[in-house]
């Protein structure tokens, strides 16, 4: 983490007042005022709604000891960095950090699946180097120079999360990044009333290995067709990765475990070389997070008995979780958030459990023109991957229309999360595995509370 001396430096062509700094680290930079500690840095942020200027005293009193501030603000003091504007400021340092540092960066986007990605890339790097990790989901305007800020001059490697919003937002989160070598996940209708069209989509996140310099990777999603045309806007050299005969990493004889994990054999085709793998993340779709880590491991120089290793014992995260009914039964908690794509690999994990097996399903927000589309897809998947089928808001209506015509026998809608909590009271068996999976404006994690053992 840089130093109030550090920030001074970034900023030194930005700054109206500069206070006393020293080389001590900040502990953490934060943008609210209660998420403040000792020795933190507090960016005093307007938002549409509100000003963190308001709370600048708060942060400061709660332990901060400095905090980045506007002129226009009328703040002055001997903790305050005063510039035209913290954003800007702060998006120029995390910049001119990253610019100063001699870590490879490993920048991954997509519609979904970054996170994992991002989880295992770093896990598998951190057994053989130093690793700087994007915390959490600071993946965006705010967040990714907040983790370009983390880089410490002694990490080999940062790998760091990019999701944009806009073109506009790309531009400047792969400028900042800087990124060595880039992943790509998948392109899909996640984020539409935003981006426009798929269209739009591919060519915002084709920002990325377009952005690569020469001496760069770009590791692409080869059985997405919008993704592998990518490799024509990159500099860089290009490895795909997937199933599909023609990926530069290979992954055959696939067998899913469901949440006891995923084995198959990488073959790398390049050199002709291959391994059998085996990792602990739950469903058949993480087989294409190993791959994409597995690339960047190779990049690394690692070989592949050692990239096994290092895969046997990647830990799953905080996306999704494994839970307890009150009566026993098993409860998938992926309520965090939800995408077309993201629910088909959920169903499939769900698919992959013994027992009966139950999927409540709620509305994904942010589709666009394809919300119809997108929600009916997602209910006609479900038909032949779940026995019962509850779904809840007022998108999902489609979801339980075309599992019906795609035949499906014991699919309903309910009108709110309250009454499919009274529905799985009454019904869930023991045996059962429920699936609980919406967009996080849903809460379905509220179900997920109700129904879960104490």
């Amino acid at each position: 983490m840089i130093s109030s001396r550090d920030l001074g430096d970034l900023l030194q062509p930005l700054l109206h007042s500069r206070p006393q700094t020293d080389a001590a680290p900040f502990s953490n930079i934060v943008i609210d005022s209660r998420d403040a500690t000792p020795g933190s840095l507090f960016v005093a942020l307007r938002g549409e709604h509100m000003d963190g200027h308001r709370f600048v005293d708060d942060a400061l009193a709660r332990g901060a000891s400095s905090a980045l501030v506007s002129t226009a603000s009328g703040l002055s003091g001997d903790r305050l960095f005063v510039v035209d504007d913290p954003l800007t400021a702060l998006q120029a340092a995390g910049r001119n950090w990253r610019a100063r540092m001699d870590a490879q960066v490993v920048g991954i986007t997509g519609s979904v699946g970054k996170t994992t990605v991002r989880e295992a890339t770093t896990q598998l790097l951190a057994r053989h180097a130093a690793v700087h990790e994007s915390p959490r989901n600071f993946n965006g305007d705010i967040g990714l120079p907040i983790a370009l800020l983390g880089i410490d001059p002694a990490d080999a490697w940062a790998v760091i999360e990019i999701g944009p919003y806009s073109q506009a937002e790309m531009e400047l989160l792969v400028s900042s990044a800087q990124a060595d070598i880039g992943i790509v996940t998948n392109v899909g209708p996640t984020h539409l009333e935003r981006f426009g069209t798929l269209d739009d989509t591919e060519r915002i996140k084709g920002l990325l290995p377009a952005s690569l310099p020469s001496s760069g990777l770009a590791v692409l999603n080869g059985d997405d067709p919008r993704v592998r045309r990518m490799s024509t806007r990159a500099r860089a050299e290009t490895v795909t990765y997937g199933l599909g005969e023609d990926c530069d990493l290979r992954a055959v004889n696939v067998e899913a475990r469901g949440f006891d994990g995923v084995e198959f054999t990488l073959v790398d085709q390049r050199s002709a070389r291959e391994q059998r793998i085996a990792t602990p993340l739950p469903g058949a779709h993480q087989v294409m997070t190993t791959l994409a880590a597995a690339a960047v491991g190779l990049r690394a120089g690692l070989e592949l008995a050692q990239i096994d290793a290092a895969v046997r014992s990647l830990s799953s995260g905080s996306r999704l979780v494994r839970r307890t009914a009150w009566n026993g039964a098993g409860i998938i908690d992926d309520s965090y958030n939800a995408a077309p794509l993201s629910m088909r690999a959920a169903l499939d994990l769900l698919s992959e459990c013994p027992g009966g097996r139950v999927a409540l399903l709620g509305d994904m927000y942010e589709l666009g023109s394809e919300e119809l589309a997108a929600h009916r897809e997602v209910g006609e998947y479900a038909a032949a991957r779940c026995d019962w089928l509850i779904a809840v808001g007022t998108r999902s209506q489609a979801i339980v229309d075309a599992a019906r015509e795609a035949g499906h026998p014991r699919a309903c809608w309910v009108e709110d999360a309250e009454r499919a909590v009274q529905i799985l009271r009454s019904s869930l068996e023991r045996t059962d595995t429920l699936l609980v999976k919406a967009s996080h404006a849903m809460h379905l994690e509220r179900v997920v509370e109700r129904l879960a053992a104490s």
